[in-house]
Parts: structure tokens; C-alpha cells; sequence
């Protein structure tokens, strides 16, 4: 099977931060940016990093765009050089755009030139701080379609030394465990160290320890109501 390909169009924080991680886990990346010294800063730790004008469609031409499998188009504050940009894309016939947005009204004029697939960093941020604050165990979630969820929970301190069929998460609470992340005591360095790794797929007869995280799946009100009936 062929190497993915993405392009990162953009190389502030986020774009930065999107282009790392594809390259980490062993994709093709390559970031475009008209300011030299973002170029410079992100090009050791990508294929290819280049500064140009993404709102000129010849020099998107001349990176070969459509020979890539996504464009993500990362600009930041100037939604007129993005719409610019995507214009150039869809005329170029990019099928798989991703595009940040600020906003409704933003994505409203996206959705009117076809673009689907939306990145709004700055939403989801503030959507994960309010439920972290309104709900200290979540650490993290992933939201999807129809109300269901899959989220990080601190295991709830009355829960430890049950095993996992002694809650049984499906029958009593309507939830389904992935894993847990569990802390191990590491020597690192000749220093003792905590760390936090995955067990796999647990079975009924795993003990909970203190600190465990639970990863679960399931409906928004079913996790909500387990973190609540055991704190």
C-alpha cells in the first residue's frame, strides 16, 4: 500500500501541531507557508516544507497539490486569504479539503463553496475546558453523531478493588470499556518514574487500581449519570 500524502497549508501553531503528528505517525507531509521562518522552523521535521503563496494557484500547481490525498488548509486569521486558497483548491479539482473555521458564519460560507469537513480548534478547546470544568473526572472525549461519545474518565475512588464484573459496565450503566490506562512504576534515567500505559482489552476478572483512567463508549447521559452515582 502507497504512503498517504497530506498537505498542511498554513504553518502557525495549529498547522504546526497538525503536521507533526501526521509525519509522527509515518505519512508524507507537506507544509506550505509564505513566511520564510515558519517554513524553516517546522522543514526538519517533515518531508517537505515550502514557502509560497497558496492564494496563487500556479504555485500550488508547481507543488504538485494533486497528487496529494488531503489538503488541510490550516490559515489563521485572514479568512479571505483561506477563501482564496480554497478556491484555487476546488478549481484544481482537490476532492479532500479540510478547512479551519472560525465560527457559523465561517463554515456557513464554506458549506456554500462545497467544503464538508471543517477544523475548529478553538470550538473544541473551549467545549473539552467548560465539561472539564463542569466535570473534573472527564479528561478527555472524543464527541461523535447521535449522542454518543468515548471518554477518558478518572476511575471514581469507591470503585477501587471491585473487579470489572463487579460493575459491569454494560448491564448496570449501558457503557462499553475500551481499555484503562493504568500507572506503572518505571526506572528512567536510574530515576523512579510514573508512567501511563494501555493494559489491552480487559477482561471481568481485571481489578481496578487507584488511578486507573477508563476509556468508554456510550451515550452522553449514560456516562454522565455513571461519573455522578459514583462520587
Amino acid at each position: 500500500m502507497a504512503q498517504k500524502k497530506f498537505a498542511v497549508i498554513g504553518a502557525g501553531q495549529f498547522g504546526q501541531a497538525i503536521s507533526l503528528a501526521l509525519s509522527e505517525k509515518g505519512f508524507e507531509v507537506l507544509v506550505i507557508d509564505k513566511d520564510m521562518k515558519k517554513v524553516q522552523h517546522i522543514s526538519d521535521d517533515v518531508a517537505y516544507a515550502v514557502c509560497t503563496d497558496a492564494t496563487d494557484k500556479r504555485a500550488l500547481l508547481n507543488e504538485n497539490i494533486k497528487d496529494f490525498d488531503a489538503v488541510i488548509v490550516a490559515i489563521g486569521d485572514d479568512f479571505v486569504e483561506r477563501l482564496l486558497c480554497i478556491s484555487n483548491l476546488i478549481d484544481l479539482g482537490i476532492e479532500k479539503i479540510y478547512c479551519r473555521t472560525k465560527g457559523s458564519h465561517q463554515q456557513t460560507i464554506l458549506e456554500k463553496m462545497g467544503i464538508t469537513e471543517f477544523l475548529s480548534p478553538e470550538d473544541e478547546l473551549a467545549t473539552l475546558l467548560a465539561e472539564r470544568l463542569s466535570n473534573p473526572n472527564i479528561l478527555s472525549y472524543l464527541q461523535l453523531p447521535d449522542e454518543y461519545r468515548i471518554a477518558s474518565i478518572i476511575a471514581p475512588d469507591r470503585l477501587e478493588g471491585l473487579t470489572l464484573g463487579d460493575v459491569n459496565f454494560r448491564d448496570n450503566h449501558h457503557l462499553s470499556l475500551v481499555t484503562i490506562r493504568r500507572t506503572f512504576e518505571e526506572i528512567e534515567n536510574k530515576e523512579l518514574t510514573k508512567k501511563q500505559h494501555v493494559i489491552g482489552v480487559p477482561d471481568n476478572s481485571t481489578v481496578i487500581n487507584k488511578d486507573d483512567v477508563f476509556v468508554l463508549f456510550g451515550k452522553d447521559r449514560d456516562i454522565d449519570n455513571f461519573i455522578k452515582i459514583n462520587l
